[in-house]
């Protein structure tokens, strides 16, 4: 919450699986549209919050399967936990809220009674989430039940029904719509409720979140029918409330631009991605465009042209020095070297790269150190170092940025022994 000294420019709420993760997207495009596009225009100064049904430690498995970026905020379990930041700190404020007239004893004593209900993994039971699959013919009459059963027991408690299967039974007080309020009433007390909040789903359990006033909406393309239906019933003449025609992030992209909220167009929809080394561009967008550009050439889906290698060539000063994370120092040069050798060596192969945690600081006249999580992501087998990059003007191209230095350091059990296969 502390991050940002005013305003966020954007706060984008999202909710994960089919609508920031399309489990379809085998090769995870649209996701990774997304993260370049954040890194490049939105991570300084914008916030990112991610508002799943999964437990934190379901969270956790989805993360090391996918390329995810680190949220500003995590909301899971529907709603009834919040935490902040990348150790994410849980706020026993909204636990404590969740606790008025709730009794998790008696929800299970009172569900127990009826067999149409299967307890969902132990994984995700919570303290103020209890979660069955139940049919869907068979919904509408075992939540109407439930529900009264629980109110006689005088319980304030809740049931959201998703994704034509799922039932979970929180407090009347919980739930994505509600931990958001809760959010933006925390930003209002401390003057720093964002200037424009676009929320983000596809099923029953992301409705609440386009009941929030004041918010831009997206219903991704293959929003379900249970969240259509809503729509239908509720938001159909909300102009704030857009059904994509994109699937997933890709749909969340879509709505930026619809709505006007910033820069639509991400790094990876540039058809010229040599414009690493410009002035033009801020550090942040310096740094995602060079990793970018490092994909596509070892997928040979750059070409290796005299401009392309010139650019490489000329990107870092002759005394830079790398320190490569295996603690091996060289020069910089050596190691574009090395990438320019390497043109197409992943050519055809499942290969990733991204960014993550782009910050950038002015630390002398138009010098700048850049810090941020650099990952690749080859065959299932993820990796990433925490680098850190000095940037500068060019003296001789004064419209161009020159890199100083660079050292990288393996994330704890994000390593490889290979330090031969690691080149930046």
């Amino acid at each position: 919450m502390d991050r940002l000294h005013g305003p966020a420019r954007l706060m984008i709420v999202s909710d994960l699986d089919q609508t920031m993760v399309d489990h379809n997207d085998c090769e995870n495009l649209s996701l990774l549209r997304f993260n370049a596009l954040w890194e490049a225009e939105y991570r300084q100064d914008s916030l990112l919050v991610f508002s799943s049904g999964r437990s934190f430690i379901s969270y956790e498995h989805l993360r090391d399967k996918k390329p995810l970026l680190s949220p500003d905020i995590t909301v899971m379990s529907v709603g009834t936990e919040i935490a902040y930041g990348e150790s994410m700190v849980p706020d026993d404020d909204w636990k404590q809220s969740l606790d008025k007239n709730w009794n998790r004893d008696i929800v299970l004593e009172e569900t127990s009674k009826f067999p149409e209900l299967t307890p969902q993994s132990e994984q995700s039971q919570r303290p103020h989430k209890v979660s069955f699959f139940l049919k869907k013919d068979e919904a509408e009459k075992v939540i109407k039940a439930v529900t009264e059963r629980l109110k006689a027991r005088g319980l304030d408690a809740k049931t959201i029904y998703s994704g034509g299967e799922a039932l979970d039974v929180l407090p009347e007080g919980a739930g994505k719509g509600r931990a958001l309020s809760y959010l933006l009433n925390k930003f209002k007390v401390e003057g720093k409720r964002p200037n424009n909040i676009l929320v983000c789903g596809d099923s029953g359990n992301d409705a609440e979140l386009f009941s929030v006033p004041e918010v831009h909406g997206v219903m991704v393309s293959n929003a379900m029918e249970e969240l259509l239906q809503w729509r239908e019933e509720n938001a159909k003449s909300n102009s704030k409330i857009l059904l994509a025609t994109e699937r997933g992030a890709a749909g969340i992209i879509q709505a930026i631009g619809n709505f006007g909220l910033g820069s639509s167009i991400s790094p990876r929809d540039r058809v010229d991605l040599s414009e690493f080394g410009s002035k033009t561009l801020h550090p942040d967008h310096e740094i995602v465009m060079f990793y970018l550009f490092y994909e596509k050439w070892r997928k040979a889906e750059v070409e290796k042209t005299e401009q392309s290698l010139h650019k490489l060539k000329s990107l870092c000063h002759s005394m830079a020095i790398f320190v490569h994370p295996s603690g091996v120092k060289r020069p910089l040069k050596h190691s574009i070297d090395d990438v320019v050798m390497l043109h197409g060596d992943k050519k055809g192969k499942p290969f990733s790269v991204w960014v993550d945690q782009v910050y950038s600081a002015e630390i002398a006249s138009n010098t700048w150190l850049v810090k941020f999580y650099k990952w690749e992501l080859c065959d299932e087998e993820k990796y990433c170092c925490l680098t850190t990059v000095l940037l500068s003007l060019k003296t001789e191209e004064p419209d161009g940025l020159m890199w100083l230095h660079m050292h990288q350091t393996w994330l704890e059990g994000r390593g490889t022994k290979e330090s031969s296969t690691w080149l930046l």
